[in-house]
């Protein structure tokens, strides 16, 4: 529980202090999709970043991204997808439905095309925070940040604590890597030592499986951690950092909105402490927020953006 108040605590802290666009818990490897878990995500907004906004608050589905669909001319999803044609019809409509395609019924099929050119420029960095509350128990910690620190998808990489932080704890922690001192309760944050910047255009370390004799890692190329950086980038733009509050008597949510235990007078996991397995636990509708409105008045993330799409047609029309 300590970990996780802490961690919504710095990024309220960051929301305030930054102009980053905030997120928790978005995959941080690339040969092993999975492996590596960051905690928060901070994307620091590039000169594209208001032509991205403008196209939609959630995230565009990575494969439309990455398929043959374009600009210019119309093409029928099954054709322009490296996928099945079952998984291409579901993006295509996904895709449609946040405002990133466009779709049309041509010569009894359906086709799409992208509402607008996607501007690559639209996030300048990507900022990697490791929280360890406490260093006295690290855990894997320092594996974990030589992957990140040898795999380089994010630009920066820091770890945010709130120990004392020593000599030896530097040490111990992988040059290159940044340290915050934070403290969670009056929102002080102490730079110790200032993060280095990784080398994201070059090819990229990554650890698959560590053995006690040896370790076995994967090269990957300097596009393919484009494309990585890129769904990153997009999943921190839909997703965010604020939980669901759960649906109980005793919950409420701060003015920051972060879900909050009125029995126990603490901020609380929804997903790990509350439920049946809580004693105090009364099911009840979950408290309302709109933690909508809270990330768009306290960051660059724009809520209702107007839309690029000049036409959609209905999907229902296609069915």
């Amino acid at each position: 529980m300590r970990e996780y108040a802490f961690e919504l605590a710095l990024c309220v802290h960051l929301e305030e202090t930054t102009d980053w666009v905030v997120a928790r818990q978005l995959g941080g490897s690339v040969a092993s999709p999975g492996g590596r878990i960051v905690d928060v995500v901070g994307l620091v907004p590039g000169p594209g970043f208001d032509r991205r906004a403008a196209v939609t608050a959630a995230t565009i589905p990575p494969l439309a991204l990455e398929s043959d669909v374009g600009v210019g001319t119309s093409v029928r999803p099954e054709r322009a997808f490296s996928c099945s044609s079952s998984v291409a019809r579901r993006v295509a409509d996904r895709a449609v439905e946040v405002g990133f395609f466009e779709a049309d019924h041509r010569g009894g099929h359906r086709v799409v095309r992208r509402a607008v050119r996607y501007p690559e420029d639209w996030f300048a960095e990507l900022v990697a925070i490791e929280n360890k509350p406490d260093l006295g128990s690290p855990g894997d910690l320092e594996a974990q940040l030589r992957t990140d620190v040898s795999l380089a998808l994010f630009d920066r990489v820091v770890l945010a604590t709130e120990s004392y932080v020593t000599r030896a704890h530097l040490n111990r922690i992988p040059e290159g890597v940044g340290v915050w001192r934070f403290d969670p309760e009056d929102g002080v944050r102490e730079v110790v030592r200032e993060p280095a910047s990784l080398s994201t255009a070059a090819t990229g370390v990554e650890p698959v499986d560590a053995q006690p004799l040896r370790t076995d890692v994967e090269f990957v190329a300097p596009d393919e951690k484009a494309r990585v950086r890129r769904r990153v980038a997009e999943r921190a733009y839909g997703k965010g950092w604020r939980p669901e509050p759960p649906g109980c008597t005793h919950a409420t949510v701060t003015a920051d909105g972060r879900p909050y235990c009125a029995r126990f007078d603490r901020v609380v996991d929804p997903g790990a402490d509350c439920g049946e397995g809580c004693s105090a636990f009364e099911a009840a509708d979950p408290p309302a927020a709109d933690r909508a409105a809270l990330r768009a008045d306290r960051t660059p993330w724009v809520r209702d953006p107007d839309g690029v799409a000049r036409r959609q047609t209905g999907l229902d029309h296609f069915s």
